[in-house]
């Protein structure tokens, strides 16, 4: 089995990349992560961070929407339309940008705990 330095699963996870070895990717598509690291072999298929990610970024963004409704509204004195408009391409934007790096680290840091399935001993 090879050495591989330890990676931190913050970095690893930011820029979406392998948890063992930093370097493979992790997703295949969007948001859909790989099979397989294809730089030192670590099997993706544990990698599970549920509903985790999407959770966070809901929270972040939707704090941040709604702060950018009430400035353009009552600050930059908008029309309730054009407040929504921006607040919702704020929202959309800000959701896309910061979901997949999110999972990753999420992922990231399964792997660093070695977290799995819950099992009952008998």
């Amino acid at each position: 089995m090879a050495y591989y330095p330890p990676i931190s699963p913050y970095a690893a996870g930011l820029a979406c990349k392998c948890p063992r070895c930093g370097q493979g990717a992790l997703f295949k598509t969007f948001l859909g992560v790989g099979d397989h690291c294809e730089v030192c072999g670590l099997d993706y298929s544990k990698a599970d961070p549920g509903d985790g990610a999407i959770v966070f970024v809901l929270f972040i963004v939707g704090f941040v929407a709604v702060a950018i409704a009430f400035v353009a509204r009552f600050m930059w004195y908008a029309s309730i339309g054009v407040s929504f408009l921006i607040s919702g391409v704020t929202a959309i934007a800000l959701t896309l940008a910061m979901l997949r790096p999110l999972k990753a680290t999420l992922i990231a840091l399964q792997f660093q705990h070695k977290a799995e399935e819950g099992r009952i001993q008998e």
